[in-house]
Parts: structure tokens; sequence; C-alpha cells
């Protein structure tokens, strides 16, 4: 087995490359279904139901085979729960025997210890299974009663099948960040490599982040921690922001790599600049129109703009802007902020005083909201075949769940209690 991973820490003259743009993204998150058992309370897709117009097999394929003309050597894919698609393992097959690896997050909800056999088998892939809490009290009150179990069953799974350093991913909140110590144990515990990244306001993660966003108290013992931790943690570069606090900068990219070196393919084909921000205001382009993700990648208009050299604007005479770059796009945008003023996590108390002055009455409305509650159930209206049962009753149908397990991981967490 072949593990991908993470790309290292740029130099500086990389990072002034990067930000120009590339012929192809580093890194492409591709969402294959708003589909999912949960229904968590941060989830910047807001899913729970499949959008009747999701991609079908045969074009999930023939964007592979773009990708690969491309030498987009890998994938993170995600969703949804990825893996409720009937169709995912010969997705997964099909793309690792056209060059282009795959990473693909899931809650564990079909990880069984043949499927993890299977995974420990094949090259070119990796796993990462989202975990929010150390304790089955702090994650299931974000992702839902039993989703705790679900994923350390899964993890076990791997474990006994041999598959070595599959990620645990876990965003980071309020509640959790004293639990860091906890994490890197279950990593090590299971053969893993933790993972963390950051919590967005996007998607319902908006409805949350005033009370899940971890306190500036805590974004400094997050430094901290991973200055110590660093070379085993993986962070996605979620936390450049963190760097105004000392003079050693943080492992990664430090850099808001939005359309230039990272960008996000959702469900329907829609081409959006970052994974954070699924909103109309970053959507480039859609991979069904003439050109397909290529053009989208090269041509669009969104994307040339992000890729134009910047000035730093509110932040440019701050002292810490070369450590910071101003912060997350999509933090600032879905807070209210405009995109060139400070982070509303800014460290050095920027944000909060710009936050206390915005009119959060008037936030931007969040993109597509594919919660339980809110999307009529269908089928797509352009496909070569129909998978059975693909999530037109449950997203579910056919996992080979029983019954009492099944209705419990399928009820939303306001039916069951939690928050």
């Amino acid at each position: 087995m072949t593990v991908t991973q993470e790309a290292p820490a740029a130099v500086p003259a990389l990072v002034e490359q990067f930000k120009g743009g590339l012929h192809a993204p580093i890194c492409l998150t591709w969402e294959w279904t708003y589909a999912c058992n949960l229904s968590c309370t941060h989830c910047l897709s807001s899913s729970g139901r499949r959008d009747p117009l999701e991609l079908s097999t045969d074009e999930i394929k023939s964007v592979i085979r773009e990708l690969q003309r491309m030498q987009v050597f890998y994938v993170n894919v995600g969703g949804g729960e990825p893996t409720v698609r009937p169709d995912f393992w010969e997705l997964l097959d099909y793309a690792i025997a056209h060059q282009v690896g795959v990473k693909f997050s899931t809650n564990g909800l079909r990880l069984t210890p043949d499927r993890a056999r299977r995974l420990a088998a094949t090259d070119y892939v990796d796993v990462q299974i989202s975990l929010d809490g150390a304790t089955r009290e702090v994650n299931d009150a974000v992702r839902g009663r039993g989703s705790y179990d679900m994923a350390v069953r899964a993890m076990e799974n791997l474990t006994d099948a041999g598959f070595a350093d599959f990620k645990i991913s876990v965003v980071m909140t309020r509640q959790n960040v004293p639990q860091l110590d906890d994490f890197a144990a279950l990593a090590d515990r299971y053969g893993a490599q933790l993972r963390i990244t950051r919590l967005r306001p996007s998607g319902r993660g908006a409805d949350v982040w005033d009370e899940l966003h971890p306190t500036a108290e805590q974004q400094r013992e997050l430094y901290t921690w991973l200055l110590g931790h660093g070379e085993k943690v993986l962070t996605g570069d979620s936390f450049f922001h963190l760097n105004a606090l000392g003079s050693q900068p943080l492992a990664g990219l430090n850099l808001c790599g939005a359309g230039r070196v990272v960008c996000l393919i959702d469900p329907v084909g829609d081409v959006y600049a970052c994974p954070f921000a699924i909103h109309d205001a970053f959507k480039a382009g859609n991979i069904r129109a003439p050109g397909g993700f290529q053009r989208v990648w090269r041509d669009s208009e969104l994307f040339a703009e992000l890729r134009r050299p910047t000035s730093g604007g509110a932040c440019s005479g701050c002292s810490a802007y070369d450590a910071c770059q101003g912060g997350c796009m999509a933090a600032k945008f879905f807070t209210g902020l405009p995109l060139d003023g400070p982070d509303p996590e800014c460290v050095k108390g920027h944000g909060a005083a710009a936050l206390a002055g915005a009119d959060r009455s008037a936030l931007p409305p969040q993109g597509k909201d594919h919660s339980h509650r809110t999307v009529p159930l269908g089928m797509p209206t352009v496909r070569t075949r129909r998978p059975d049962r693909f999530c037109d009753e449950s997203p579910l149908a056919g996992a080979g769940l029983s019954a009492p397990l099944a209705e419990t991981l399928s009820t939303p967490p306001a039916e069951k209690g939690t928050p």
C-alpha cells in the first residue's frame, strides 16, 4: 500500500510561484455526493440528502481521465459520506487505474473488515476517518449519537487489516482543544497519523461558529502545541493565521491557496475556489460546460482574479502581516468581514474588533443546503445507469446495516436530543 502525503512545507520562492497559480491544482477536493448518514452541526456542505443532479458514474470517470491528462496526482474525495454511493468502490478502482491517487474522508460507515483488507492491499489510496472528539461525549455532541463508536470500529478494522498511517481528521473546536494530547494518543494507538483542521463558519458551521470556535487563549495553546508536535501532525495549512503569535512559523504553505493551488468540485460539478467557501461568490464554473475542469481551472475569471498580486489591505500596516498573510478568506467572508480585512480569529485582536463593528444581521447567505429536512429526494436526470436505490429513500439505503443501527445513524441530531 502506498500512502499519499500532504504537500511539504514550501520555501518562500515556491510560495511566490504558487501565488500566480499552477497549471493544475496541488490539492483538489472532490465531493462525490451530498448524501450522508450523519448531520454534523458544523458540516461545510450542509450535507444530508443527495442532489438529483449529482454527477453520474460515467461523468466522474470522464473527469478522472481529464485529471490524469492534467497530471493531478491525487484527489481528496469527500461528501457527504462518499461511500454511500453504490459506485464508490468502482470509482476508487477506476481512479487508481488511471494514476490518480485517492484520499477519501469517511465517518467509517462502510469500512467493514473486508473493505479494510481490500484497502490495505491497494496502492495509491489513503483513508481519513473523521472524529471530532477524543471521547464519545465530545464527538457525538457535534457529529451525532453513535458516530464515535462507528469511527472507532472503522479504525480498528483498518489497524487489524494492516493499513498503516491512515489519518484521523479532527476539526478543532472549543470543546476538543483540551483533548489534543488524547487525539495524539489515539493516533499512536491505531498506527495512524493525526490531522487537525480549522473550524470555518460556512455551511451549517455558520450557525454554531460563535459557540464552537476556539477562544483566543485556546488559539495560543494550539499554536504552542503544534510547535511541539508539528512533525507528526498534518494541518492542511489551516492555521497559518497563528504564525502571528511568534517568530517560529508553523509547518505549511502560509498562504491562502484558493484558486491558486487548491479548489473544490462539488457533487453536481460546480467548481469553487476553496473547499471552505461553497458560495456563488466563489464559484468559477461547472465541469459539465465545454472545456471541462481544465478550462475552469486555467481560464475562469474568478481564478485569474485570485492569482493577481494583491496588497494586504487593512492588514498591510500590521507587523505580523508577512507571518499570517491576513488569514482565511472563507472565515472573513462568512463572518461579514471584508476580504482585505483581518481574519475573525486574528491573534492580534484585530478580528474581534472588526467583528464588534460588523453588521452580523447582514451576513452573506450560505450556499446550497442539503440537510436531511430541506432537500427533496430524487434521482439524477443525467445518468447512463441508475444505482440500486441510491439514496432514493434514505442515505443508508443498501448499506447492509441492521434496522435499529440504520435508524440511529440516519436520524438527524435534532431528533436525538444532541446539539
